[in-house]
């Protein structure tokens, strides 16, 4: 906890990294709990039109032997019976680990397949992607590097013939991006940033969808900073990126989310946020987190806005963690967010949602962190009438998180703990001392900066007192 000392009431080094572990603990389970399930490394598309023209997801047929899919492989060559079906009935046996590595292991049953992928008969063709398909959701990372030879084939048709293939195409090579090194490696040489460069342009939801998945798997790759991202930053994808992260929202939110977390993982990286600085990421960003907390209404309940969300998933709070990731470490991202004036726009997003609420916080607090020039500016655009909004509330996390940014600003700026005074807000702190959870921090605060900063106002209207001529 802070420490209470005579000169200008400043902590300890012990103190402050106390603060800032809590504080890092904090964003860890703040992590987690946003984690969704549409999150996972490798997604499946399996929906089709049943035989009564109803979409549905198919169910799976038994495990194929050996000789099974030695035979079918044998009937497709031969053209016996219908071979889309002879290939929808590899497909589904495709569905079991078992026959994906039975089907891997038989001599020449990949360039079988890659042969039907190459077809010129459109059927044929969608029917054998749907077979690497599966083969790509393998968690055996030999069935992956056995997809090798797809993978010039993939890309090349990411131009297409229909949405639904090229869709398919993309998530194959996401898929297979995640399980394999060997497979990123050869993704690379053969033009996958600049196919997605391209392919970033597309009109169609389904397909920018898809294209957000394969890239935020590459950008995942232990590899990326070094060989993905500086390629992906001399391309034209950050500056769509962008623009589809910030439009077609009700069209496209589903886009919308995939970029942002584009935009996470480069941010995270370190590799030239000045880059996105300049493209205007910081901006983008606080504008759209605007436009979304125009739509809540202030009066709303956690449970009103959680229908909110249904609609427009998370999209907030994964703004939010971006611009937390470019303040938490150098001042000069939050120079940018004082020069571009997005200070007014952090402080209305902390009338939103508890989640919004605590990560608007976090940046604020990112902000203060660097130093008195900071927290004058955060004064100037009055924070404090802001902060004792959120001391009114109930939840200890976001009244916490609030005792943090009023910690750094009187630190940083001591005639902030007089205005606070002047504003009652010796009262909202008291509200809270018998909290167990935050009692220790609001009398740190409380005897280190608010008890001597009220002695020197009383001190200082005694004065003036004194040199008053008697009546």
């Amino acid at each position: 906890m802070w420490s209470r000392r005579s000169c200008r009431y400043r902590p300890d080094a012990s103190g402050l990294e106390e603060l800032r572990a809590r504080r890092r603990e904090q964003e860890s389970a703040l992590r987690k709990a946003r984690r969704q399930q549409q999150l996972v490394s490798k997604r499946l598309l399996r929906e089709e039109v049943n035989g009564d023209g109803q979409a549905g997801v198919e169910i799976a047929a038994e495990p194929l032997s050996e000789q099974e899919v030695l035979q079918l492989l044998r009937d497709v060559q031969r053209g016996r019976e219908e071979r889309k079906k002879l290939l929808s009935r590899l497909r589904q046996g495709l569905q079991h680990k078992e026959t994906q590595q039975k089907f891997v292991r038989l001599e020449g049953s990949m360039r079988v397949l890659i042969g039907l992928f190459t077809s010129s008969l459109a059927n044929i063709q969608m029917e054998a992607a749907r077979c690497l398909h599966e083969l790509s959701h393998s968690c055996d990372p030999a069935v992956a590097e056995a997809c090798l030879p797809a993978t010039s084939y993939l890309l090349t048709y990411l131009s297409g013939h229909s949405v639904e293939f090229t869709e398919l195409c993309l998530y194959t090579l996401g898929n297979l991006a995640v399980e394999s090194d060997a497979v990123r490696k050869q993704l690379l040489p053969q033009g996958i940033i600049p196919a997605l460069a391209s392919c970033i342009q597309s009109p169609h939801v389904a397909v920018l969808e898809g294209l957000g998945y394969v890239l935020s798997q590459l950008l995942q790759a232990t590899e990326a900073p070094t060989k993905i991202i500086p390629l992906v930053l001399d391309s034209v994808l950050p500056q769509h990126m962008l623009r589809l992260v910030s439009s077609n929202l009700e069209l496209g939110m589903g886009v919308a989310v995939e970029f942002a977390w584009c935009l996470h993982y480069i941010v995270c990286s370190h590799v030239n946020n000045a880059l996105l600085i300049s493209q205007g990421i910081v901006s983008t960003l606080v504008l759209l987190l605007l436009e979304l907390a125009s739509v809540m209404s202030k009066a709303a309940t956690e449970g009103l806005e959680l229908y909110f969300l249904q609609q427009h998933p998370f999209l907030v709070q994964e703004c939010l963690w971006l611009l937390n990731n470019l303040t938490a470490d150098e001042p000069f991202f939050c120079s940018a967010v004082l020069t571009l004036d997005l200070l007014p726009a952090l402080l209305q997003l902390l009338s939103c949602s508890r989640m919004v609420t605590l990560l608007a916080l976090t940046v604020l607090c990112n902000i203060a962190e660097k130093g008195p020039a900071y927290c004058y500016q955060l004064h100037q655009k009055a924070v404090l009438p802001s902060l004792l909004s959120t001391l009114a509330l109930s939840d200890a996390q976001v009244v916490g998180q609030s005792l943090e940014l009023l910690h750094l600003l009187f630190l940083h700026l001591p005639e902030a703990a007089d205005d606070f005074l002047s504003q009652a807000g010796l009262q909202a702190l008291e509200q809270h001392q018998d909290n167990p959870q935050l009692q220790e921090r609001v009398r740190a605060l409380s005897e280190t900066y608010l008890q001597p900063a009220a002695a020197s106002l009383i001190s200082c209207a005694g004065a003036s007192a004194a040199v008053l001529p008697s009546s």
